[in-house]
């Protein structure tokens, strides 16, 4: 039986993910297909390599997973603007942790791998016959490269082995001498504020050094990092580190009919600045503070 998961910012209004599913399950008969999100921000690689890295370790080896997010290529050609030829893109496999990624290499790949090095990296060319099947590009092609991997078809048959994908500007955390400045970089449904701060980032700064991490204005201060959600009374903010160990800012129990979570309440947005200030003991802070 073989996994294949899907991500796009098609939504589910229209019928264009059932079209995708129905061409897998035509071609792939008893693939056993898992849907990620398809509410992805349009065109925004970064959420899409946000949601995809947040989860495919739960998958076994060997899973496909088809990104839909800016599919379409952009295939040279002798009618192409020369101001395009830097956005040339081609559809891409990836094999990294023994599961397989299919997208155009338009900055997701850069933005999901991060500093991590894929095993391998395949470029599929379309023969020019093809082009026209390619502005549906994630049913009338990435469902056929699925299906090439599922049969074991030797990559080189169909690809070319490539080792460049574009990269993508990730904001990462400006770490200082006793302070860390992060970003919001996603909202979950719950409201829940999540941060580009890694819990490693904090472990630099010592298990037992007193922090206050700030955002917005001084009254949404949080000093002390909770284990769980319910740690705090219902309707009270906290401080956690997620199961992807990001730090996150939420109320417990927080979105609900009259409240929208902990991102209305406090009023922060995607990019809102988050700093966490640390106060080492014995430093020149702390003894200016005390005196």
């Amino acid at each position: 039986m073989q996994i294949i998961t899907l991500t796009s910012d098609i939504g589910q209004r229209d019928y264009y993910i059932a079209s995708v599913k129905g061409m897998i399950y035509k071609k792939i008969p008893g693939a056993q297909i898992v849907d990620i999100t398809h509410e992805v921000r349009p065109f925004d690689n970064l959420e899409a390599a946000y949601h995809l890295r947040s989860c495919f370790e739960s998958f076994p080896d060997g899973t496909i997973h088809i990104m839909g997010v800016d599919a379409e290529p952009l295939l040279p050609s002798s009618t192409l603007s020369p101001y395009l030829e830097n956005a040339i893109s081609f559809p891409t496999i990836v094999i990294f942790k023994s599961q397989y990624f299919i997208s155009n290499d338009n900055g997701f790949i850069g933005a999901f791998l991060g500093d991590d090095v894929p095993d391998r990296v395949y470029r599929y060319v379309p023969e020019p016959s093809q082009e026209g099947h390619l502005i549906f590009t994630m049913r009338d092609c990435f469902v056929d490269l699925a299906l090439k991997i599922s049969q074991k078809t030797p990559f080189t048959s169909f690809c070319k082995d490539v080792e460049s994908y574009k990269r993508a500007f990730v904001q990462a955390p400006l770490i200082e001498k006793n302070q860390i400045q992060g970003a919001v970089i996603h909202i979950d449904a719950f409201g829940n504020i999540i941060t580009n701060i890694l819990k490693s980032d904090f472990e630099r700064y010592g298990e037992k050094t007193p922090f206050i991490i700030s955002y917005i204005k001084r009254s949404n201060d949080i000093d002390t990092l909770s284990k769980a959600y319910n740690e705090v009374p219902i309707g009270e903010r906290l401080a956690i580190f997620n199961t992807n160990n990001r730090l996150e800012i939420a109320i417990n129990q927080g979105a609900n009919e009259g409240n929208g979570g902990a991102n209305k309440l406090f009023g922060v947005r995607l990019g809102e600045i988050v700093r966490v200030t640390f106060y080492p003991a014995g430093s020149i802070t702390t003894l200016n503070e005390m005196y």
